[in-house]
């Protein structure tokens, strides 16, 4: 027996001299050092000696395997070493070749919208206004004529915080307030732009976070003929001159009298799809002559001012400028939808 223990040694030794790369280690592992190898099947066969022989065996068939053993992992980080310098050497890099462009990132559909909203807002004469997103009860509704247990809650379903009266707001019409304590006593004209939070179902038109466009005018001698007026103007730079618009009457208890703004629906063609309902048309806003009860609220003395407001989605008016059919596509981060814009 102690025969065939030099005989696996020799044998062994020289098979792995011979190993070239780590599959011919891992086949040679398994020949000699695996369940099924040569050595193991040798220790398999201490059973069938003398109980004499048994303890002089066993140790020298242990001490081949420790020995064996320590080999395969010298060889193994030789050859792992081997194979990384390889890898650096045909990896090398040739500093004179010019390096890889830097691919520009694109705007998001949304902001791309919002910025053709500024432009045409801008050239009718309105500012930008930043207003927080983190109401309070008070601004949200109070202010904006909905007092406490008013239906009118019922329309936005409101997402509270821990904190008393604290809300993330359902609209931007809470910046209707801050802008006019902000301005008064002067003339206002301004939009606010921002996201807006409600807990509503996620459909093909509808999202619980999206962005408006808030939009107040405060002066002396303001009609509703105004307002009109103004949206004809952003649907013809918006849309073109060939789009229609189209006014309904409505009821906001920050505005009176109130009305709805809807657009023929160029996704459908005014044929009817899910987008607008089937009925041809999609409501882009919501406005009116602002409330005499919010004008005080803002500063203003309605006896001597007037004023309107509207507020207008923004994912919307790009469903209809690029015939998107769900609204869910602008914050699905599916980079195949966004890499189109």
């Amino acid at each position: 027996m102690t025969t065939q223990i030099d005989s696996i040694r020799v044998d062994a030794r020289a098979e792995l001299v011979r190993v070239t790369n780590l599959h011919e280690l891992d086949a040679w592992h398994s020949a000699v050092l695996g369940r099924k190898g040569s050595l193991t099947n040798l220790l398999g066969t201490i059973g069938t000696l003398p109980r004499a022989e048994r303890p002089a065996f066993g140790q020298a068939a242990n001490d081949l395997k420790r020995e064996l053993e320590a080999a395969y992992e010298a060889k193994l980080a030789d050859l792992k070493a081997h194979a990384l310098r390889d890898s650096l050497q045909e990896a090398r890099v040739d500093v004179t070749l010019p390096g890889r462009p830097v691919a520009p990132g694109r705007l998001h559909l949304s902001t791309q919208t919002l910025r053709d909203v500024y432009r045409i807002f801008g050239l009718m004469g309105f500012q930008i206004y930043r207003a927080r997103e983190v109401e309070t009860d008070e601004y949200n509704f109070q202010l904006l004529n909905i007092p406490p247990h008013h239906p009118a809650r019922d329309m936005q379903d409101t997402l509270y915080t821990t904190g008393a009266g604290v809300i993330l707001r359902t609209h931007t019409s809470p910046g209707q307030i801050h802008a006019m304590r902000e301005y008064y006593p002067q003339p206002i004209r301004v939009i606010l732009p921002g996201v807006v939070y409600r807990n509503e179902q996620v459909t093909a038109r509808s999202e619980f976070m999206f962005h408006q466009v808030e939009g107040i005018a405060v002066g002396k001698s303001i009609t509703i003929a105004d307002l009109k007026g103004v949206f004809i103007e952003f649907a013809r730079l918006m849309y073109g001159a060939d789009q229609r618009v189209r006014f309904r009457g409505s009821y906001f208890p920050f505005t009176e009298p109130s009305i709805e703004v809807d657009m023929n629906c160029m996704i459908c063609g005014g044929a009817g799809c899910r987008v607008c309902k089937y009925t041809g048309w999609l409501e882009i806003a919501g406005a009116g002559m602002i409330h005499p009860v919010v004008l005080r609220n803002g500063g203003y003395d309605p006896r001597q001012f007037t004023g309107f407001a509207f507020g207008m989605g923004v994912e919307r008016p790009a469903m209809l400028k690029y015939d998107i059919d769900d609204i869910r596509y602008f914050f699905s981060n599916d980079i195949r939808f966004l890499e189109q814009f």
